[in-house]
């Protein structure tokens, strides 16, 4: 450890915490930042239209020449997603482990930047020296492959960022957790530990992912004469490789449907993250040609996702499968808090068309349990607590664990998104705060609907819109046509003639008086239908439509 060091070392959350998704995190020492992880979250219930949301990162285009490098520290969505809209402004390289690099390129490849970012491949025990840090990349275990915790040598001390992981001693691929280096790390002196807080609430440790296989194999042998769909994550490889390990035990053909699990399957196919029996994937339309107790399929859909293709199943809207009422439906996850209500929607569509549904016990957590997370401060016994990746709730979760474990409160932080936690050996303070929040995409659109355009698409949806049309005379300024009112999501014009008609003369009388104080200037003349039509509508209705006035000139 440098002891002239005089400066100390920030950590800037630019997003994820207190919520599920968007997980950024800026390092920062002197003249140096390091990004960890670049994810997006998707859209609340009441942000009509939008398709994702990233994080706002004014803070690295502002401190652009300080930015070193991207460290990602898994292939999943809330991590990787958001790559391809930030790095159009900060082009730094990118350092992943292989599958993850994988996942990332086929991205770039999507937006058309593969050749303009630069993505390395790391292997764990790796080291990357970068500006006045360097990065370790330590071996964990999570719900994708290649999962990786990051030690972050800096002058001020060591942290360690677990990213999201699990302990799991008997993994499908590859080896277990590298709980050694973890240790041997803790050995060195860890200044902080940002620990995965998602299960912090849940006692005991975390099942091995293999205890899934037995319990496919035991479905496998208990429903031989029906076809088995089975919906789960599109990046769980680890899943799909027992899937596929039982329907070879079995005899049965396997389809995979869902876009980004075919992109997912090809990729880890390719990569070696995947073995294929010879010949045991079939394309979707080749299912006819088989038996239906001769074929599982695999989907996307286990979150109850409208477009994914088991809600397209259960909807009757999928092109090539049609839900039958001998079909066993497996349910391989359990529901993102806040995705409840859409899979049991699902389900009971599922159901409704015959078909057997079983959605429990055949899923495991990809995130370490209480005693999984004890396990991990035991070993690396760092001189600050600092939760990650969850609700509120998770990292008070995880701080009272800290607590348990004897630390104390004043060494346990809990950050919000945008807090400067400046630390070394003496203290860690929040001393400031960067500009933080969600960038919304639409479409090709990125940032362009913001707050405004939200409320007023909400606007539309609750009361919907009145549109007044006239012509005005440009030398006199008197009405030369109209004014019209047509009327969009207010209420149904057929069915309320009167109302319409009592609104027409509300307009006419306004424009009457208008016409006698010889108003001329547009905006005022718009204001004052504006005010006499919303009036109007309040009394009558209790509804506040979007009113807009359109004026032309001739």
């Amino acid at each position: 450890m440098n002891e002239n060091a005089k400066s100390k070392l920030k950590i800037i959350p630019l997003g994820g915490m207190e919520q599920i998704g968007m997980n950024i995190t800026a390092f920062e020492y002197e003249d140096s930042i390091i990004v960890v992880d670049c994810g997006l979250a998707f859209p609340e219930n009441d942000m009509l239209g939008i398709d994702l949301v990233v994080p706002d990162v004014t803070y690295l285009k502002e401190n652009i020449d300080k930015v070193k490098g991207f460290f990602i520290t898994h292939g999943h969505e809330d991590h990787i997603g958001a790559i391809p809209y930030v790095l159009r402004d900060i082009n730094v390289p990118i350092y992943a482990t292989k599958l993850t690099i994988g996942l990332i390129e086929n991205k770039l490849e999507e937006h058309e930047m593969l050749g303009k970012v630069k993505c390395k491949v790391v292997k764990y025990g790796q080291h990357i020296n970068i500006g006045c840090f360097r990065v370790e990349f330590i071996r964990t275990n999570h719900s994708i492959q290649d999962a990786a915790a990051l030690a972050i040598y800096s002058p001020a001390g060591i942290v360690v960022h677990t990213g999201d992981f699990k302990v799991d001693y008997t993994p499908v691929y590859g080896d277990a957790i590298d709980l050694a280096r973890f240790g041997e790390i803790g050995k060195k002196g860890v200044l902080a530990l940002m620990c995965d807080s998602t299960n912090a609430e849940r006692s005991g440790f975390t099942q091995s992912e293999k205890s899934v296989g037995a319990v496919l194999d035991n479905i496998f042998e208990n429903h031989r004469n029906q076809r088995i769909i089975i919906a789960t994550f599109a990046s769980n490889v680890d899943r799909v490789q027992q899937i596929i390990n039982s329907a070879e035990k079995f005899g049965r053909k396997v389809a995979i449907e869902g876009r980004s699990m075919v992109n997912t399957i090809d990729i880890a196919a390719k990569l070696g993250y995947l073995s294929l029996p010879e010949n045991i994937l079939i394309e979707g339309e080749m299912l006819r040609n088989y038996p239906d107790e001769q074929t599982v399929i695999i989907t996307t859909g286990s979150q109850g996702e409208s477009m994914a293709a088991l809600s397209r199943m259960a909807n009757s809207t999928h092109r090539k499968i049609t839900i039958k009422p001998n079909d066993l439906i497996v349910f391989s996850s359990s529901p993102i808090p806040g995705n409840e209500k859409s899979v049991t929607g699902v389900i009971n569509e599922l159901m409704r068309k015959g078909a057997d549904v079983i959605f429990q016990d055949v899923h495991v957590s990809g995130h370490a349990c209480k005693e999984d997370i004890k396990l991990i401060y035991s070993l690396v016994n760092p001189k600050y607590s600092i939760p990650v990746h969850g609700e509120y709730k998770h990292l008070i979760a995880q701080a009272k664990i800290a607590e348990e474990l004897g630390y104390d409160k004043e060494n346990i932080k809990i950050l919000s998104s945008g807090d400067v936690l400046e630390l070394d050996e003496e203290s860690a303070e929040i001393t400031g705060r960067v500009q933080v929040g969600n960038v919304m995409v639409d479409g090709n659109g990125v940032g362009d609907v913001g707050n405004i355009v939200i409320r007023d698409r909400q606007r539309l949806a609750d009361d919907g819109i009145i549109i007044v049309v006239m012509t005005l005379d440009s030398v006199t300024g008197l009405v030369l046509d109209g004014p019209d009112i047509v009327s969009r999501g207010f209420v149904y014009v057929r069915n309320s003639e009167t109302l319409m008609d009592e609104m027409q003369k509300v307009v006419d009388d306004t424009m009457e008086t208008i016409m006698d104080r010889r108003i001329t200037d547009w905006s005022k003349i718009k204001t004052e239908v504006k005010d006499a039509v919303g009036e109007f509508v309040w009394k009558e209705t209790k509804r506040r439509p979007m009113i807009l006035p359109i004026i032309m000139e001739v």
